[in-house]
């Protein structure tokens, strides 16, 4: 998950981008509104976390700017120093949400999983390899033979698909699933993931469910498996 954080006070980039690297994100910082406008035409970000204050540029004239050319990336403006008169105009001009600083970073966390899930089309069908998820009916199956899940194994699941490809700590995985940011529940997600594993990757060469060392757990698309696999 690529964030980019848009902010001319380095200390509280660089505090964001330590904090959200902790728990998986893929964090880039720009100091100006134009180095950000230079870094979204060649880089593909999922989220942008915008302060409405800039060297530059309003953050709020950079939104409008970025929403003129049709983008969809999800935005949340950060402010010092916000009236209801500067989250109206900041939601009007195309941002999607609107924090007021100082917050408490689990907040920062909440309001871009609930962005980012508002953004996200959700799929009723998923399919990594000869794995697939009926999410509507909430049945799994590999190679056409059923597997079954508990609801919790299910949910996690339905996660890591949803984010092929894409590393994912414990962390985010607890606050997506439990809904909570609860460090005494990361624990839990490795013996859910050791059921996932006995019940979908046993008895197949090519294992999908992958542990990212130092960070959490990942399922590879078939190409990044079998390179995986032929590695080891």
């Amino acid at each position: 998950m690529r964030v980019l954080i848009v902010d001319g006070e380095k200390t509280i980039s660089e505090f964001l981008s330590h904090s959200l690297a902790g728990v998986g994100y893929q964090v880039e910082c720009a100091e100006f509104a134009e180095a950000a406008l230079s870094l979204t035409t060649v880089e593909q970000f999922d989220i942008l976390l915008i302060e409405a204050s800039l060297p530059d540029m309003s953050g709020i004239r950079l939104v409008e700017k970025l929403r003129q050319r049709k983008g969809e990336v999800p935005i949340i403006m950060l402010s010092a120093v916000s009236t209801v008169e500067d989250r109206v105009r900041g939601l009007d001009a195309g941002a999607d949400d609107f924090l007021s600083k100082p917050f408490a970073l689990v907040e920062l966390q909440a309001r871009m999983k609930s962005v980012l899930r508002r953004a996200k089309p959700t799929q009723e069908r998923l399919q990594v390899g000869d794995l697939v998820l009926d999410c509507s009916r909430r049945k799994a199956s590999r190679a056409g033979r059923q597997v079954d899940l508990a609801p919790r194994e299910f949910d996690i699941l339905e996660y890591l698909m949803r984010n092929c490809g894409q590393n994912l700590s414990r962390t985010m995985i607890v606050q997506h699933v439990w809904e909570k940011d609860y460090d005494g529940l990361t624990n839990i997600v490795d013996v859910y993931i050791r059921h996932l594993r006995t019940k979908l990757d046993e008895g197949y060469e090519l294992k999908l469910i992958q542990t990212v060392r130092g960070v959490g757990y990942s399922i590879r698309c078939v190409t990044q498996a079998a390179q995986t696999a032929q590695a080891v």
